[in-house]
């Protein structure tokens, strides 16, 4: 059991719960995730983290209605900065967007604000929202990422508990750079 797993931060999350799908868009479905709840064991603050980066997620299925009520579908990138105070809770993020679907909104680019005002208010920190017409992505590779990719090492895992133990002695005191990436997170 990890030490927050029972953490008043996360009783109303829908994670795990059965939910009724949302007909019209509903900014309140987006639930957000405190950070520091695997951050502050390890004494990390806004002000020390020793690292930088962001969550990044590819809406592939983002659809919602034109003014005269015709279905637009998009290919959506976001970033979510390391900083924020909260991340977005995967399952929440779904339902949310889902609740685009029967929406009608005037242009792309008030679809583009939503998005991003929305997720910035759950996060509390800065993110951003690119949106794409299929079109613009013909014959566009799905990623290109750069660095090491982890998923295909050939461990034995048998504790998939958070623990600060792994790393208290992981660093030196001297910076080290690498890039390493996961498709399971």
């Amino acid at each position: 059991m990890s030490s927050y797993e029972n953490h008043q931060a996360l009783d109303g999350l829908t994670l795990g719960k059965s939910t009724d799908y949302r007909d019209n868009y509903d900014a309140s479905l987006l639930q957000g995730v405190p950070r520091s709840l695997n951050r502050d064991p390890l004494g990390l603050t806004a002000d020390n983290l020793p690292f930088h980066g962001a969550d990044i997620w590819t809406l592939y299925e983002l659809s919602w209605l034109n003014s005269q009520g015709l279905p637009q579908v998009a290919v959506g990138h976001v970033e979510l900065d390391y900083t924020s105070v909260n991340l977005i809770e995967s399952k929440s993020f779904k339902l949310y967007l889902n609740s685009f679907n029967q929406t009608r909104f005037d242009t792309w680019e008030t679809v583009r604000q939503t998005l991003e005002r929305d997720l910035r208010a759950c996060a509390q920190g800065n993110v951003s929202v690119r949106l794409h017409r299929l079109d613009e992505l013909e014959g566009q590779p799905v990623a290109h990422f750069h660095g090491t990719c982890i998923d295909d090492q050939d461990i034995s895992i048998d504790n998939y508990q958070f623990t600060t133990d792994y790393l208290q002695h992981a660093v030196s005191g001297e910076k080290q750079v690498e890039e390493r990436w996961s498709v399971i997170c």
